[in-house]
């Protein structure tokens, strides 16, 4: 009995193990020089960020997530990144919380107020694979 137990708990640290995988995208939106960089840890976001870069997903090609005030270091050139746990993907939504990554850095104080309300940022995207995936 013992070692079933022992057994079972292997099985589910494992399969929490291969949950956590972790990939980074980069997009660029209208007038930007650098990628900006976002992470994603649950695999079907994954999966679905990678069916956008084969040309599998064609519909539901933009990003939305919160805006985290924080740099990091996977995306060194922004003082802001979108938390990884808030991000989906969408095809379609009101213009009022689009924005592009160099107008969010530039008026990044005001971000999470009138301007980007409720901490949602959409980003029209041009998307690729980071070399960390």
């Amino acid at each position: 009995m013992k070692l079933l137990f022992v057994l079972l708990s292997l099985l589910l640290i494992f399969s929490v193990l291969v949950q956590s995988e972790t990939a980074y995208f980069g997009l660029k939106t209208h007038g930007d020089h650098n990628d900006f960089i976002f992470k994603l840890t649950d695999s079907e976001k994954i999966k679905k960020a990678r069916d956008i870069l084969s040309g599998k997903e064609t519909n539901e090609v933009h990003v939305m997530g919160r805006i985290r005030k924080r740099p990091e270091s996977y995306n060194p050139k922004y003082s802001f990144i979108l938390d990884p746990d808030t991000i989906t993907f969408f095809s379609m939504a009101i213009e009022v919380c689009d924005a592009s990554t160099i107008y969010v850095e530039d008026h990044l104080d005001e971000a999470c107020g009138a301007f980007l309300p409720g901490y949602l940022l959409l980003v029209p995207m041009v998307f690729k694979t980071n070399k960390r995936n």
